[in-house]
């Protein structure tokens, strides 16, 4: 069913409760998230760890979510989808403290699955709750909103490092005690999720190319950002920057996240055809990947280029999220939103393996090269549905 069959009987004022509830649960996990990639990354670094293994670590978050996308549909409908959030906090917090209590490298890999696991989970419902609670004509704003929230995490998860270094205990402590707190607005507002009490037309995998142009947009966004969080704070230590230095820059590009997805929300609900913007932002992030070689030299100039270059690239995953909210509704758009965090978990394996791979054979200029490789293929995506004019998007 499409949201434009349903319009008229559709909500037009903003569900507060339900929108707090979701929002606020997965930001305090962004922010654990934003923590634990730099700082798994430069404890691998530390012990030696080759940057291609150090890829295919960051790859089996990618591999969880693969896993654990196909099913949270059928877990939220057979249990609740307040449940299932509230099981998945509490699986990502123990995986979280486990990393600092497996000190073999062999271990880490089943801890990626079930701590990318579990946050898979919440993404997933989260962003099907407040696709639900959010009125059409609204839709970007409110998705804007959500992604500016989320970035705020995801930029104070590299500054709580930055303070805290990749020595001991407290990171770990620090970093699933915040997932902790995500159970609680969920555990508040558990009579305001969402229900599902029809299961999806189709097949999982048929979601995937329902709308394409959105998930393409997210493989990319996913390749590009968890691929360069992960491997960021190894490239910019290789060109003498500090951890803190580094770490800092990471924070920055969060910040122009954080400032840009409500205008840019607001712009795609004004916009009739939203393939055009995401067609834009593909560009943007082609020629800011590539710039990063040139300026990388200069700390000031590497964190303007990532404040507008992270802003405007980050709004892939907010606006495809939105083109796919404009398509779908209930069970339909929850499956569609699991075929979307399939496709960024796709993204999520191809993206540290390519990056880590090309710093590897081509040296620190890889880093660049292979997330510019990633754009090039979307710009070409984007463009070819823009001249095909394919009313589904």
């Amino acid at each position: 069913m499409t949201q434009n069959d349903c319009n008229d009987g559709h909500r037009e004022d903003i569900h507060w409760p339900s929108l707090v509830a979701a929002i606020s649960s997965i930001s305090a996990v962004g922010i654990a998230i934003g923590l634990g990639l730099p700082l798994l990354s430069i404890i691998l670094e530390k012990r030696g760890i080759p940057s291609t293994l150090i890829g295919l670590n960051s790859a089996m978050a990618g591999i969880a979510s693969m896993l654990a996308a196909p099913v949270t549909t059928r877990l939220a409908h057979d249990f609740g989808v307040a449940r299932t959030m509230i099981a998945a906090v509490v699986i990502a917090a123990i995986s979280g403290l486990g990393f600092y209590y497996a000190e073999a490298f062999w271990m880490w890999f089943p801890l990626r699955l079930f701590f990318h696991g579990a946050t898979t989970t919440l993404f997933i419902l989260s962003e099907f709750w407040i696709n639900a609670a959010a009125p059409p004509s609204r839709r970007g704003l409110v998705l804007g909103i959500y992604s500016t929230v989320l970035s705020v995490g995801f930029a104070v998860g590299p500054f709580i490092f930055s303070f805290l270094g990749s020595d001991g205990i407290l990171p770990f402590a620090i970093g699933s005690g915040i997932i902790l707190l995500a159970a609680i607005p969920i555990f508040l507002a558990r009579g305001e999720s969402p229900e599902l009490d029809e299961k999806p037309d189709m097949h999982f995998f048929r979601y995937i190319f329902l709308v394409p142009t959105a998930t393409a947009a997210v493989f990319v966004f996913g390749a590009a950002s968890v691929g360069g969080l992960s491997l960021f704070p190894i490239y910019a230590t290789r060109v003498g920057f500090t951890e803190a230095q580094s770490a800092l820059l990471l924070t920055v590009m969060g910040v122009g996240n954080m400032v840009f997805q409500i205008p840019l929300g607001m712009l795609s609900d004004v916009l009739k055809d939203r393939r055009i913007l995401l067609s834009l932002l593909a560009i943007i992030g082609l020629g800011g990947s590539l710039l990063i070689p040139i300026l990388v030299h200069s700390w000031l100039a590497m964190a303007i280029l990532l404040l507008l270059w992270g802003g405007s690239v980050s709004g892939l995953y907010t606006i495809g999220l939105s083109h796919l909210g404009s398509r779908l509704t209930g069970a339909e758009l929850a499956a569609a939103n699991a075929a979307f965090i399939f496709c960024y978990a796709v993204g999520t394996v191809a993206g540290p393996q390519a990056v880590g791979g090309a710093m590897d054979i081509a040296g620190n200029n890889g880093f660049a090269w292979a997330i510019a490789g990633f754009f090039a293929l979307y710009v070409l995506v984007s463009l070819t549905r823009l001249l095909f004019k394919s009313p589904r998007g």
